[in-house]
């Protein structure tokens, strides 16, 4: 049986090369993940995970270590083609319940545009969980007054991160990942905060 996650941190980068491989090898390193053994999972944030500075989780990694993450990935060699990645996280107010994370890539989409999305996504997962009532043809702002006066959800965050296409036509890459890390946040006294867009 594997154990739970303890915390998360989320993270992005973005990275050029002639190669895709080595594009994709640079935004890991943009991210600061690079050195991980990364096996990607799926969409659940486990109850009582905490989130923390991407700072503090780094600081945890070791090389080659099997590292879980929820990543988003999207790449491009067409010059001046915008790409964009996103996480995006929604917490429950009771720490005894789940939450969910998203991932969406796509192209033509801006940093805000994929960051609303994304958090849109998970928040209306979360909020069809937990039994709040909404219309799901209202605009995000709209859903998402509805979720804070829930008093059921806490937050929902993004880290997103978007580029255009080389001009020589290399290819770029973009990445944003939510990655795990088991040990207790308590046992690292830098963990405790709340992220900022690294």
């Amino acid at each position: 049986m594997f154990p739970i996650p303890k915390s998360v941190f989320l993270t992005r980068g973005i990275g050029v090369h002639r190669h895709l491989l080595n594009a994709f090898e640079y935004a890991l390193r943009d991210a600061d993940i690079e050195q991980q053994n990364l096996v990607t999972v799926s969409s659940i944030l486990p109850p009582g995970c905490e989130l923390i500075t991407p700072a503090a989780g780094i600081a945890t990694l070791s090389p080659g270590e099997i590292t879980f993450c929820v990543m988003a990935r999207a790449e491009t060699n067409e010059r001046g083609r915008r790409i964009a990645a996103g996480i995006g996280l929604a917490r429950p107010k009771d720490p005894a319940r789940y939450g969910y994370i998203s991932e969406h890539h796509a192209f033509g989409m801006t940093e805000p545009e994929i960051g609303d999305y994304v958090e849109d996504l998970a928040a209306t997962m979360l909020a069809s969980t937990l039994g709040i009532e909404f219309n799901p043809d209202a605009a995000w702002d709209e859903r998402k007054r509805v979720y804070e006066m829930s008093d059921l959800i806490v937050d929902s965050l993004s880290v997103t991160a978007a580029a255009e296409g080389a001009a020589n036509g290399d290819w770029t890459c973009a990445v944003a990942a939510a990655v795990f890390r088991f040990a207790s946040p308590a046992a690292n006294s830098s963990a405790a905060g709340t992220p900022t867009q690294p």
